[in-house]
């Protein structure tokens, strides 16, 4: 839109539209006033200083009028070309972790709650300790670059709060915090880990079903799951909050995985498994006094890891095997995607390193798994 000379009747009449709107003013350059699709105003100021791009509020159209607004915009532009800071209260210039909590409270609405309660962590842990106290609107890439270099020591945590923070300074843009096109987190370029995947050995299968079966008679329903994430391939988050409704006609019916609603086709084997269960509660596994659904599997596993040799195998690792097993037995790729529940074949194919004879061998031993008998 072309700038106009803003008034308050000009400016009580600008009406919302579907994306954020700016009007700039064609007398005072660098003042102008953004709409928001919520209806609300604010007037602002967009200036060079320093070689660097400056975007600050000035104030809220709803208790400040223009004429009150372009005065303290006039001196705010003042002081940038006079090399003077500008007060670092101003009305709107919201801090780094006021926006932030907000992008949680709203934003966070889209992520799963064990994806919230993670974003957070990371939240806490990388990103606030480097940001908070910094007003939202004032961080640029070349701070950004800084953070993300500040955490060389844990790239994986980098690499995983990048996103979260490019989350919120894109929420700040669309919410009138920051200028449009500001994101400051376009285009970082994520540290590149080593893949440390572990796929069970045959000689591991059977270790790891001497040691389930030693467990069975006392801890029936952990050993029951973990047996199921062997033979289904599953994410852990999937069997232990899995419920009977989901259970039916020989298959899984999941309506809310990781990738969306998805069928997991069981084997004979797994079928027994969950047939041998006693049905005392909606859930399959009704494992009480946990705070989360998941900590009871996750104890009973490093337990049993270290009975059977097993301590650098991580649960996620079975899913890992299941897949290249499945992988090299001759399955296709969208097969084993589909079983996986994968939504990228790339994802798949990182699995797919398994020769034929460690294929048949594997097979052989997952038999105690499956029957219940030691081989």
């Amino acid at each position: 839109m072309a700038a106009i000379r803003l008034t308050q009747g000009r400016v009580d009449t600008l009406r919302p539209r579907k994306t954020v709107r700016n009007v700039r003013d064609a007398e005072l350059k660098g003042y102008g006033v953004r709409i928001m699709p919520s209806g609300k105003k604010r007037y602002f100021i967009h200036s060079q200083h320093r070689g660097h791009r400056v975007w600050k509020i000035v104030g809220d159209a709803a208790v400040m009028t223009e004429a009150d607004a372009r005065a303290r915009a006039r001196s705010m532009l003042a002081a940038l070309r006079d090399d003077r800071d500008i007060e670092a209260d101003l009305s709107g210039n919201a801090l780094f972790e006021t926006v932030a909590e907000e992008v949680f409270t709203r934003y966070g609405r889209r992520w799963k709650p064990r994806t919230l309660a993670v974003n957070r962590r990371y939240l806490q842990n990388q990103i606030l300790p480097f940001f908070a106290g910094r007003p939202v609107a004032e961080i640029d890439r070349e701070e950004v670059q800084r953070w993300f270099r500040s955490l060389h020591a844990v790239p994986a945590a980098a690499n995983r709060s990048a996103p979260i923070l490019s989350v919120i300074m894109q929420q700040a843009e669309a919410w009138g915090y920051r200028p449009d096109d500001g994101n400051p987190c376009k285009d970082i370029r994520r540290y590149r880990q080593r893949r440390s995947e572990r796929f069970l050995l045959p000689e591991e299968y059977r270790r790891l079903g001497m040691a389930l079966e030693q467990h069975e008679a006392r801890q029936p329903f952990r050993v029951a799951a973990l047996r199921l994430l062997l033979l289904t391939g599953c994410r852990k988050s999937e069997i232990v909050t899995l419920e009977w409704r989901f259970y039916r006609d020989g298959r899984l019916y999941l309506a809310d995985s990781k990738t969306g609603p998805r069928t997991v086709w069981l084997c004979e084997a797994a079928r027994e498994v969950l047939d041998g269960l006693p049905r005392s509660s909606r859930f399959v596994f009704p494992i009480a006094g946990q705070r989360t659904p998941w900590c009871w599997l996750d104890a009973f596993w490093i337990q049993l890891r270290a009975e059977a040799g097993l301590e650098d195998l991580r649960l996620h690792d079975t899913r890992h095997s299941y897949a290249s097993m499945a992988l090299s037995s001759g399955e296709t790729i969208r097969t084993v995607g589909r079983l996986l529940g994968h939504d990228n074949a790339a994802t798949t194919l990182k699995y797919a390193h398994l020769s034929d004879t460690t294929v048949r061998e594997t097979v052989e031993a997952l038999a105690p798994l499956l029957s219940g008998v030691q081989s």
